[in-house]
């Protein structure tokens, strides 16, 4: 399984990116994916996760701001950022976990978001 993440770069405050993670070798559909962060100096932290059923949850610190969706069709999964902040810079990686009763998990490489003020 491979996990191909883009879309991040330098923004300004205030701006939106989209972030993109492409799955391969595995049957997107039936997998949870969810978007982790990792701002400098910090642990990995969950940001949001849409189930293989299309269920949306967030954490509580980007709720409003930061929009997870997928394309089965693609086999892609989105994360929309917006009102971007500095705190917002961090590497972001997708993550994919396969059904039940194995829940295989996978990581894509990471793409690194910088927001300046």
């Amino acid at each position: 399984v491979q996990l191909q993440a883009s879309g991040g770069g330098l923004a300004q405050s205030g701006q939106s990116l989209r972030l993109s993670c492409r799955a391969s070798g595995t049957i997107f559909s039936n997998n949870d994916m969810s978007w982790y962060r990792q701002l400098p100096g910090k642990l990995r932290e969950l940001v949001a996760v849409i189930t293989s059923g299309g269920v949306t949850d967030y954490a509580d610190s980007v709720k409003g701001r930061f929009t997870i969706s997928r394309d089965n069709a693609k086999n892609t999964v989105y994360l929309k950022i917006d009102s971007l902040q500095p705190d917002d810079t961090a590497v972001y990686y997708c993550n994919s976990r396969g059904p039940p009763p194995f829940r295989y998990t996978y990581w894509g490489q990471g793409t690194q978001v910088t927001v300046s003020s």
